[in-house]
């Protein structure tokens, strides 16, 4: 950090919260990749990859979903500026050490604010659509490790998570 003690962004002198006024920011790319994961029974994991869920293509809707809230992320999220992003991806893997799934999604745009909150709102609601769609057999559950992984542009410039693999 340089010589400045680090702030919050969005609180005001007064304490209140606010949206960051971006206005005199530069347009620069801006790129964000985010994890979670799912973590179930063995069983589970074995319905979801054979395609035997009750409520149909699990991993492909999750998908869909990361992709959709990622894009609604400044109606959810009050202080997060409405973007126009030029790309979102939402990859959803099999992970048997866990065992379960493991969601990255990455988004992007050029624009004057970053695409951090976009990210992890799609890594987030992509894992609750695996927890929706699988929950009628393994109610144990377990999402975590939700997480942003790295990002780049902007002023604050590029961070890569030391435990990123």
């Amino acid at each position: 950090m340089s010589g400045q003690k680090p702030r919050l962004t969005h609180i005001g002198a007064s304490g209140e919260a606010h949206m960051v006024d971006v206005s005199e920011k530069a347009e620069t790319v801006r790129i964000a990749t985010a994890e979670g994961h799912v973590k179930m029974a063995a069983e589970t994991l074995a319905l979801i990859r054979q395609g035997d869920a009750r409520k149909g293509d699990v991993i492909g809707t999750a998908r869909l979903a990361g992709i959709m809230a990622a894009k609604r992320t400044a109606d959810l999220i009050p202080l997060c500026h409405p973007l126009m992003l030029t790309k979102v991806t939402v990859e959803i893997e099999e992970d048997t050490t866990l065992p379960g799934l493991r969601v990255t999604a990455t988004a992007k745009l050029t624009g004057k604010t970053g695409v951090e909150m976009e990210a992890l709102t799609a890594v987030s609601v992509a894992c609750l659509t695996i927890y929706d769609m699988a929950k009628a057999v393994d109610k144990t559950m377990e999402i975590g490790g939700i997480r942003l992984l790295e990002k780049s542009g902007g002023k604050s410039g590029d961070f890569r998570h030391p435990e990123a693999r």
